[in-house]
């Protein structure tokens, strides 16, 4: 379709990539146009790919991702950019507006936070024609930076799904029980439980039985859409 926004994964894992680019087309108007594990494959693809965003990681095998940006800059590519990255430099954030980074998420992020920049991306990319004065103008950069934050079900904080999430990823392919997560993170077994199955449910995590002690098995859950 000719009016779908077109998107580059770039990103070095490929676990994460497949589901980046799964989330971008869960989301309608946008449609994956190829897929880059490095910058210098970004660039070979968007010599014979036209995209209009780039979903970047900031930290690529080859070089940092805004070192990517310059180039493109460099060579007259126009496509905007949404930095998906665990970087919390904001150094680094002031650097990527001026070049070109229009959002930033940052990792580990739910499909519905993803969902929510691009839907706003796509706000502001369909503003068009002249304004008719200072409001229009606020309205149209508030569609892109103003993001609404992504729900979580009622109880669940932010702040205790990032605790237990890292305690998840630090845990690797051994997984981690309820009563461990919950024992790291300094809340109930129950409580961990709840953000555990959250996360299976966001599709970041999966569950399986731990088998190996008497009496009924523990669940043990690992990390997935993220590395």
């Amino acid at each position: 379709m000719t009016d779908e926004i077109g998107v580059l994964v770039v990103e070095d894992d490929p676990l994460a990539a497949e589901a980046h680019g799964r989330y971008v087309e869960r989301v309608p108007g946008f449609a994956v146009r190829g897929t880059a594990h490095s910058g210098s494959e970004a660039q070979r693809l968007l010599e014979r790919t036209p995209v209009d965003l780039l979903l970047l990681d900031l930290y690529l095998p080859d070089g940092h991702g805004l070192r990517l940006v310059r180039s493109l800059r460099a060579a007259g590519h126009g496509a905007d950019v949404i930095a998906v990255t665990s970087a919390r430099d904001l150094a680094v954030v002031r650097e990527g507006v001026s070049l070109g980074v229009v959002q930033y998420v940052l990792k580990p992020f739910t499909f519905a936070t993803l969902r929510d920049r691009l839907v706003r991306y796509a706000e502001f990319r369909a503003a068009a024609g002249e304004a008719g004065g200072q409001e229009e103008v606020d309205r149209a950069l508030a569609a892109l930076r103003a993001p609404r934050p992504a729900e979580l079900p009622k109880g669940m904080s932010g702040p205790t799904l990032t605790s237990v999430t890292r305690v998840l990823r630090e845990a690797g392919e051994a997984g981690v029980t309820a009563s461990a997560a919950g024992a790291a993170v300094g809340i109930s077994r129950i409580t961990a439980r709840r953000y555990l199955e959250h996360l299976v449910d966001s599709g970041r995590a999966e569950r399986r039985p731990q088998y190996g002690q008497v009496g009924r098995p523990e669940l043990c859950y690992r990390w997935l859409a993220e590395r």
